[in-house]
């Protein structure tokens, strides 16, 4: 037999709620300005990278023929995000909070370095016009995987797929050279990277109750938060800028 509840016991459990809610709320808005604030150092650094000669001299080199390719350190440049963003993964769980944190704009700085090509390639306006739409379209899917009631998690294993395809064809095309295969590299990527948005965001709504009350975990759940959203609009904003950005 269930017996009405008092007002006292119903108004305790809304203020459960409520707190618990502005509980998720205040982690919620610590990973975006963890993400936001990572996006706009390496866009500082991509900046100042792309439109600095000197950087760009080391970048480049020239054979006896006068061909320009990478030099060496243009490489280095490139994959050493790679194994910034591995180490911080595997060895999230032995950081501190304030170390994964120092890790994690580590990680923004040298994708600022690699991105030098972003503004050496393309013009101001279509950099400029192309993060918008990217902000726009990250906005509107984030905000999908914060409020669907729907379980998104199914998506995740066909969307790692897929992240693993395009990567793996990223890199064949490196040698082959095909512009087919780079346009499908990019539409496919825009399709991935949206639908990682949505997940990634209900994914971290999700860590939130399991982690809530425990501040050291809640402060390296935020990290790794907002490296996912941060990959995801970095990725998505390459993508797009294949097909709007306007080359120099």
């Amino acid at each position: 037999m269930q017996f009405p509840r008092s007002n006292e016991q119903v108004q305790s459990q809304a203020y459960k709620a409520a707190t618990y809610d502005e509980g998720l709320r205040s982690y919620l808005l610590g990973v975006y300005n963890y993400m936001a604030s990572a996006v706009l150092l390496t866009g500082i650094i991509a900046y100042l990278a792309g439109t600095s000669e000197a950087f760009m001299q080391m970048m480049l080199t020239m054979n006896a023929s006068g061909a320009v390719s990478l030099s060496p350190l243009a490489y280095l440049v490139m994959f050493a995000p790679v194994g910034v963003v591995i180490y911080l993964s595997v060895r999230i769980h032995a950081l501190s909070a304030s170390a994964a944190k120092t890790w994690f704009f580590g990680y923004a700085a040298l994708m600022g370095l690699s991105l030098y090509y972003v503004f050496a390639l393309y013009t101001g306006v279509s950099v400029a016009r192309v993060f918008f739409i990217t902000a726009g379209t990250f906005g509107a899917m984030s905000l999908y995987g914060y409020t669907t009631k729907k379980d998104l998690s199914s998506m995740g294993s066909f969307l790692l797929m897929g992240l693993v395809g395009i990567i793996l064809a990223s890199l064949v095309n490196l040698f082959l050279h095909s512009s087919a295969l780079h346009l499908a590299v990019s539409v496919i990527g825009v399709l991935i990277f949206v639908g990682l948005t949505a997940y990634d965001t209900q994914k971290i709504k999700n860590t939130y109750y399991a982690v809530a009350g425990h501040s050291e975990a809640m402060g390296k759940a935020a990290i790794m938060g907002a490296l996912s959203l941060y990959l995801d609009f970095i990725n998505l904003f390459i993508m797009l800028l294949q097909f709007f950005g306007q080359r120099r």
